[in-house]
């Protein structure tokens, strides 16, 4: 049978995100700020169309906002990533096959449809997730991944939000338009050596020489050739990989200076990192802890870290932010004003392949059991609504979120209210 992948990806997915539960925004110009409220992370088209650039930070642009009446918010995480299952759910009904690639984007596979129905099935798939959830949705349709990708881009710029390659395709065109170092898979290092070979471009890339492409750059650099040439190399990832390593950490709006301080965030950082752990059934072995300062501030800079050797491989909060906690102490240092922390977990194993120690006092099936329920309770009632002692309650480590809308999906009290 032969291949055929469509790309499902959602339009300016955060500022959509903020447009269903706010009408009102639709063609004004939007934009939603990272961490802190830093720098520009996400933009409607009519904040593109000011010349408002991805990565900019927000101070720069003030009076552009001010101006032409930005609509400014900061990342509501929750909420983009309630939204986020729920497009993709409602994707998993018209097409069972698919690889959810990130927050916004999905491969699906096409494979088997008649090629004259591609384009009908893509528009109702459109159509049914723009009813079901709000959300706009672009689908690319190719031979490959790397050029559904390609595809999509294409389809961006057409009212219908639909793209298909195929035998009667410009391709030459298309490729030719796309710098070498935006096609699916090539990072910034591979594109500088490209570029310094003459290969600017995708399509001078499709026809390089293969030989010279593996011996540069392997087999991950063949397979875009090839897929560029509509040879499918990557298959569809049904199953996401679990992650070899789980980090968490923040930078604060404010310098921490004490150590309840950090030892709140420390914990709230460890918590979160195990719950993902439960998500993807594993266990941890390696934790290790860091704390910094201003790196900007070279006469006061100070970096530590510590890294713990677990016993007993495990995903129990509470086992976690103990070990965590006592990191911490080893590494804090007084009068220093800290500006960030974080926490690793590495050496991940499958949850159910933890070998026991004798001298372990842990009751696997009772901790199981309980952070199932801890887990349970943060679902249903909303993140945060249960949690360990050592998080605190007054976070005043925190990010700043100064223009964070509700949390409409997933917090009781921030459902949306209509008045009739």
């Amino acid at each position: 049978m032969k291949k055929l992948f469509a790309l499902a990806d959602c339009n300016n997915f955060y500022v959509s995100c903020e447009r269903v539960f706010n009408p009102s925004l639709e063609k004004h110009p939007v934009i939603v700020l990272s961490n802190n409220d830093g720098c520009v992370v996400a933009r409607s088209n009519e904040a593109k169309n000011l010349g408002i650039k991805m990565g900019t930070p927000e101070f720069q642009i003030r009076q552009v906002i001010k101006n032409n009446n930005v609509a400014v918010f900061s990342s509501n995480y929750a909420l983009y990533g309630d939204m986020s299952k729920r497009v993709m759910n409602i994707l998993s009904q018209f097409c069972p096959k698919l690889e959810i690639y990130s927050i916004d984007e999905a491969f699906l596979d096409f494979s088997g449809i008649n090629i004259n129905n591609t384009i009908k099935n893509a528009s109702e798939i459109r159509s049914k997730v723009l009813q079901w959830s709000g959300i706009p949705l672009t689908l690319g349709i190719a031979a490959t991944k790397t050029l559904a990708k390609v595809a999509s881009k294409e389809g961006k710029k057409n009212s219908s939000g639909i793209y298909q390659i195929n035998e009667d395709t410009d391709l030459v065109r298309l490729l030719q338009a796309i710098s070498v170092e935006d096609v699916w898979g090539i990072g910034r290092k591979i594109s500088e050596k490209l570029k310094m070979n003459n290969i600017h471009n995708a399509l001078q890339l499709r026809n390089a020489d293969q030989k010279w492409m593996r011996k540069q750059f392997g087999v991950a650099g063949l397979r875009i050739v090839k897929e560029l040439l509509g040879e499918s190399c990557l298959p569809l990832e049904e199953v996401l990989p679990s992650r070899k390593m789980i980090t968490t950490s923040r930078t604060f709006a404010t310098p921490v200076t004490s150590f309840e301080g950090l030892r709140e965030a420390v914990s709230t950082f460890t918590s979160m990192a195990a719950e993902k752990l439960r998500e993807q059934g594993s266990a941890t072995s390696v934790l290790t802890v860091f704390i910094l300062t201003n790196r900007f501030n070279k006469d006061k800079f100070y970096y530590n870290h510590r890294v713990i050797e677990l016993p007993v491989a495990t995903s129990n909060s509470m086992v976690l932010t103990d070990h965590a906690i006592n990191a911490l102490r080893e590494i804090y240092r007084e009068g220093y004003k800290y500006k960030k922390s974080g926490v690793i977990l590495n050496e991940l194993i499958p949850d159910d392949q933890v070998q026991s120690n004798l001298f372990s006092s842990n009751n696997r099936p009772k901790d199981g059991l309980i952070m199932r329920t801890f887990d349970n309770i943060n679902q249903t009632l909303g993140a945060g609504s249960i949690r360990l002692a050592s998080e605190g309650t007054g976070k005043l480590w925190n990010m700043k979120f100064e223009l964070k809308s509700p949390c409409f999906t997933t917090r009781w009290s921030d459902l949306p209210e209509v008045n009739t």
